[in-house]
């Protein structure tokens, strides 16, 4: 199957089966590393991307699917974008398995809701697992994007 999307701003189009997953497709056919296989159950959250502006995981999703869709990852994410400078400010990343999907997440919030209440960014993050943090330094992540507050 013959599918076309947009990926990180640029037309792509992929050649294979429709019930591959996206996350192998990003992973393998285009190179996009950043999208991690935890749980392939979509329980984690590590393979987190954003198809049409909406945080879906990636595990899950048939490539079939896609078609016209307009997805990013993070590697589709301004280096110097708010939320990437709070989560190193505010030292929110550790091993960095879920990294990538906590910030993927926490886009959509910020979108949806631009001054997140801290129960806003504890549902909006609830889709994701990090085994590595107490998920504070996390919270104070987004809720630093979202100020604006640099004070890491």
């Amino acid at each position: 199957m013959s599918v076309k999307m947009q990926i990180n701003g640029q037309e792509v189009q992929v050649q294979a089966p429709p019930a591959s997953r996206l996350l192998d497709v990003l992973r393998v056919e285009l190179g996009l590393k950043g999208a991690k296989e935890g749980c392939g159950e979509g329980e984690c959250g590590a393979c987190a991307v954003l198809v049409n502006g909406q945080v879906v995981n990636s595990c899950l999703i048939p490539l079939g699917q896609m078609d016209g869709a307009e997805i990013v990852t993070i590697e589709g994410v301004p280096g110097d974008s708010a939320l990437i400078q709070a989560f190193h400010d505010c030292a929110a990343a550790q091993c960095g398995i879920c990294t990538p999907g906590m910030i993927l997440a926490a886009t959509a919030l910020l979108a949806e809701h631009p001054q997140p209440t801290m129960d806003e960014i504890r549902w909006g993050l609830s889709g994701n697992l990090c085994r590595c943090t107490g998920y504070g330094r996390i919270y104070e992540a987004v809720t630093q994007a979202s100020t604006g507050d640099t004070h890491g």
